[in-house]
């Protein structure tokens, strides 16, 4: 449906852009629940985090451009789970299309192409973290054939 857009791993340049998108990603997070709440730094320390994640060898940071917009974004990291077999598991953290890109088929190729570079890294199995109050997460990740695992409760003390 949009041919023109390209999937390709984030570079310098993309980073003004792809900090824009994590940060309205987690903008968004916060409308799922107050615990969600963004901090008052979250332009710099999201520049930051997307910074490390170009050099770390066990990340994955890709976009997907539309001329020179980028118009969505995929963060993954391969942790050891040192407790459970598969081993190692490609975690999906920040997943984002703009609004006016969604269900084009964007989402669905951008989420291949992660998952694929989360393979090559040494991912077993992938998984995804987002707000558990996140309809439109919960169902795109099943259409993409995911399931729950694992639970992460919160009480504020």
């Amino acid at each position: 449906m949009y041919p023109s857009i390209v999937i390709r791993p984030a570079t310098k340049e993309d980073l003004d852009s792809a900090t824009q998108l994590v940060v309205r990603l987690k903008r968004l997070n916060a409308e799922f629940d107050p615990l969600l709440e963004v901090a008052p730094d979250i332009e710099q320390a999201t520049r930051k985090y997307l910074e490390d994640a170009m050099t770390n060898p066990t990340s994955v940071l890709l976009v997907a451009v539309e001329g020179t917009k980028v118009v969505g974004l995929l963060k993954g990291d391969v942790e050891d789970r040192i407790f459970y077999r598969p081993k190692y598991a490609g975690i999906i953290r920040e997943f984002y299309i703009l609004p006016e890109y969604r269900r084009k088929g964007i989402g669905k190729r951008l989420m291949m192409e992660g998952v694929e570079q989360l393979r090559k890294k040494g991912a077993e199995v992938i998984m995804a973290s987002f707000p558990a109050l996140n309809e439109i997460a919960i169902n795109f990740y099943k259409k993409m054939g995911f399931r729950p695992v694992e639970y992460l409760f919160a009480k504020e003390v």
